[in-house]
């Protein structure tokens, strides 16, 4: 995914793995990528933000 990318409902926009399962977050709505905040492989918190929609 990059910035400005166009994302239709549903389209998974990434993957938390967790204790060796994983959870695909998908956009809600029709949208675009405003900024990706972390970069692939990341470690991510509770309360990271990973991508911002527009």
């Amino acid at each position: 995914m990059k910035k400005g990318q166009k994302v239709k409902k549903n389209t998974p926009l990434f993957v938390i793995e967790a204790m060796k399962m994983e959870t695909t977050i998908v956009a809600n709505e029709n949208s675009e990528i405003k900024s990706l905040h972390l970069k692939e492989g990341t470690l991510v918190g509770a309360e990271d933000l990973v991508v911002s929609l527009v």
